[in-house]
């Protein structure tokens, strides 16, 4: 075969060219027996990855494959439990080819701990697209959002979801817009009068590829011009991170420090398989002090301030016992610093993604309340954060915790304990509940008449009550209202 010209390597992935060339001759070597080839060259991502890390290089693969893959170079193996494995045609064409354009570069190798791009220069970028919404909702449609936002709660918003995508997918898009006004981490006052929290909240959508995950956390939130979809999120507060790496990110997370914004990560799963990266990215969520430490370099420390949305993909057994579908070690990780749903691929669900899919692509899909919602979302933020625009006008306001919710909530895991004496639900799971109402309290800053904190009322506490019974179903394995 006649190697192609140039796969075009970019002077940062020049340090990635060495590596797979090193690991395509190694793959060679492993295929032959007393120098006869037993089978095709093939390689694991698992193990590019690893010899990346051992390296100190932290360029992402993913670009170089992707060309090399369609250039013939290399063919992506099908994989039943989702780890990547590649086969290598040319094994020797491709090692040359690599190192003759790594050869070629007048870059140096880049080091170990690399120059961090200007994370600050994009965090300019998302506070003028903030501004400039909140300039325009100010100077052209104050009048029509507070109007909107007179009549607006929880059960408007479930309700233009619902007619949407359906009983079966609503949840999760509901779910991650209250998110996005849980982000102003709005404080929570106790009947006492003491601040007991804030609204903010990282979530987590958990089960196999293709339940419709990314449609919630990021179509929906950001927008997705290609497929007719208007954005509903926070302008200029979610940073998106798909094709980076955890280690790029905990670089980059330092400029964050003393900001709140929303991180969506569409495969977060792959973050936890670089070896290292559980622990730091367990601070990551806990908001707690981030310092990691390499033989070269130090990132950190720093706190970070901000939230997460993100899908982990997983391999599922089945839909029936939440437990023994969930082989992957980090689930627990997730469960105890995330609102984390789940999600198997049952019958109703792939037809309910499927139906809302070809609506979609139809064109039979309605979203009149983007523009509406954005903008009062956008307010809403502003006002609960303290921006100067807003704030002689508007003051924040914090959500008032009230014994019933609780009750209420209570009443639900009393149910399910019922019938069982070891319950497959954490009580985490409750304070979950607990800041969903809250987050879900702000839709109505303009529909309370009276001053002072909001008040969490019926609705709100209903909406939580019902997610907090469906996720203790999910984990106990059961399907339909919980048992009395």
């Amino acid at each position: 075969m006649a190697s192609p010209a140039s796969v075009d390597i970019t002077v940062s992935e020049v340090p990635v060219a060495r590596v797979l060339a090193a690991l395509v001759a190694d793959s060679d070597r492993r295929r032959s027996v007393r120098g006869v080839p037993t089978q095709a060259a093939r390689f694991r991502l698992s193990e590019l990855r690893g010899r990346l890390l051992r390296d100190r290089v932290f360029e992402d693969p993913a670009r170089l494959l992707t060309r090399l893959k369609r250039r013939g170079l290399l063919l992506e193996l099908p994989s039943g439990a989702g780890e990547k494995t590649f086969q290598v045609p040319y094994p020797d064409e491709l090692r040359h080819l690599l190192l003759d354009e790594a050869e070629r570069s007048d870059a140096p190798e880049a080091g170990p701990v690399l120059r961090v791009p200007d994370e600050r220069a994009e965090i300019r970028s998302m506070d003028s697209e903030f501004l400039d919404r909140l300039r325009e909702i100010l100077r052209d449609r104050l009048e029509e959002t507070l109007t909107f936002g007179r009549t607006f709660d929880v059960q408007k918003l479930a309700t233009y979801l619902r007619d949407l995508f359906g009983e079966e997918l609503y949840f999760d898009s509901l779910t991650s817009l209250l998110q996005q006004y849980a982000l102003a981490d709005a404080p929570l006052i106790a009947p006492t009068g003491r601040t007991t929290g804030a609204t903010g909240f990282h979530l987590a959508l958990f089960g196999p590829p293709g339940t419709g995950k990314t449609f919630s956390i990021d179509d929906l939130v950001r927008g997705n011009p290609r497929s007719g979809v208007p954005a509903h999120g926070l302008p200029g507060r979610n940073r998106y991170c798909g094709g980076i790496t955890p280690v790029q990110f905990l670089r980059v997370g330092a400029a964050y420090t003393g900001r709140t914004f929303n991180f969506i990560v569409p495969e977060f799963n792959d973050w936890f398989k670089y070896r290292g990266m559980v622990e730091p990215l367990k601070l990551v969520m806990e908001q707690r002090e981030v310092k990691w430490e390499t033989t070269l370099g130090t990132v950190g420390p720093y706190t970070f301030r901000s939230f997460f949305s993100v899908n982990y993909n997983v391999h599922t057994a089945g839909a029936r016992d939440y437990w023994t579908t969930i082989g992957d070690p980090n689930f627990a990780a997730l469960e105890d610093r995330m609102l984390l749903r789940f999600h198997p691929m049952t019958r109703a669900r792939f037809r309910a993604v499927e139906a809302s899919a070809e609506r979609l692509e139809l064109g039979e899909l309605d979203f009149a309340l983007a523009g509406p919602i954005r903008d009062h979302l956008t307010l809403v933020h502003a006002i609960e954060t303290g921006h100067p625009l807003v704030a002689s006008k508007f003051p924040a306001r914090p959500v008032r915790l009230e014994r019933n919710l609780y009750e209420r909530l209570r009443e639900v895991s009393e149910k399910a304990l019922k019938v069982t004496d070891f319950p497959k639900f954490s009580p985490r799971l409750k304070l979950r509940a607990v800041r969903l109402a809250a987050a879900a309290t702000l839709l109505r800053y303009f529909g309370q008449a009276t001053a002072g904190p909001l008040a969490i009322g019926p609705r709100e506490v209903e909406f939580a009550r019902q997610f907090y019974e469906e996720e203790i179903r999910a984990r106990e394995g059961r399907h339909g209202r919980a048992a009395g």
